[in-house]
């Protein structure tokens, strides 16, 4: 096989994993605006924060990586329900603009909470160091298998969640159409503090999973958000199947212009797609709120 195909099919891999933990995330994104209508940016910093709870699990209490992406789940699952309780619900009367540039300002305060924390460093979590894997010319390694399989359980619980039991039934109805779903009997205001649960574990899921491929800082969720946004307006803002597909096509996209690029412009994939999107099909691949 010609160099040059080895390195495209080496890279459609990596970009593959990419994309599916880039999808927990923008799941998490794209959920919030289905039922709150509007794009909660504040998701970057509850990415650092759960990659930080998830880091003081692996690295100070000495718990498994399993372990630990729970705490990652469930501490920035729990600050996204109290940030949006005491700061972002009084700003949603005002409009879906007013509470995104809130959204904006709620992040970078939250990061400088965590800098403060934990400084600037870079910090790593406790892994063992195992040699990759080939698979004839693929190299992959055992840390990238394992965040995958991670990955592809969130989200099969959250989709199996969202199919078959009531209260996800009632997230999906909420989502569809809130008036109907209140006349219905159901609470919408509980409904909305489960998805920023939800939404902002898997942001903190996402964040920890990211970090176990690479190291960590206060900015880790901040470099991650355009990618995660603009998977979920690739996909369809709103739509969950629409956010694993566009994160696909982001992975892979920010994979493959290493072919052309330097890595300093990986970033540009998604201001690219972000811009195809709204030019030829302003709904996304699957449309909107295709909850």
């Amino acid at each position: 096989m010609p160099p040059i195909l080895l390195e495209i099919a080496q890279l459609v891999v990596n970009g593959v994993m990419a994309g599916t933990i880039l999808a927990v995330p923008a799941i998490g994104l794209t959920a919030i605006y289905a039922v709150l209508r509007f794009p909660n940016f504040a998701l970057a910093s509850h990415a650092t924060i759960g990659a930080f709870a998830g880091y003081v699990a692996n690295v100070k209490l000495g718990l498994p990586v399993l372990p630990s992406v729970m705490f990652a789940f469930l501490g920035a699952g729990l600050v996204g329900v109290v940030t949006d309780e005491t700061v972002l619900k009084r700003f949603r009367p005002a409009g879906f603009i007013t509470t995104a540039i809130a959204s904006i300002a709620l992040t970078i305060a939250l990061e400088n909470v965590v800098r403060f924390a934990f400084g600037n460093d870079l910090r790593g979590y406790d892994l063992p160091i195992m040699r990759d894997w080939r698979f004839g010319p693929i190299r992959v390694g055992p840390q990238q298998v394992q965040n995958l399989l991670i990955a592809v359980v969130a989200m099969a619980a959250l989709f199996a969640f969202l199919a078959y039991t009531r209260t996800g039934k009632a997230m999906r109805a909420v989502a569809d159409n809130p008036m109907l779903a209140s006349i219905k009997g159901i609470n919408a205001e509980a409904v909305g503090r489960l998805v920023n649960f939800v939404g902002m574990g898997l942001a903190g899921l996402g964040g920890m999973l990211i970090g176990l491929d690479t190291t960590i800082d206060p900015l880790v969720g901040f470099r991650t958000i355009l990618s995660v946004f603009a998977a979920a307006v690739v996909g369809g803002l709103g739509s969950i199947p629409g956010a694993v597909i566009g994160a696909l096509t982001v992975g892979v996209g920010e994979e493959l212009c290493l072919l052309f690029l330097s890595p300093d412009y990986r970033s540009a994939v998604g201001f690219v797609a972000i811009l195809l999107v709204l030019t030829l099909r302003p709904r996304g691949i699957l449309g909107q709120r295709a909850y």
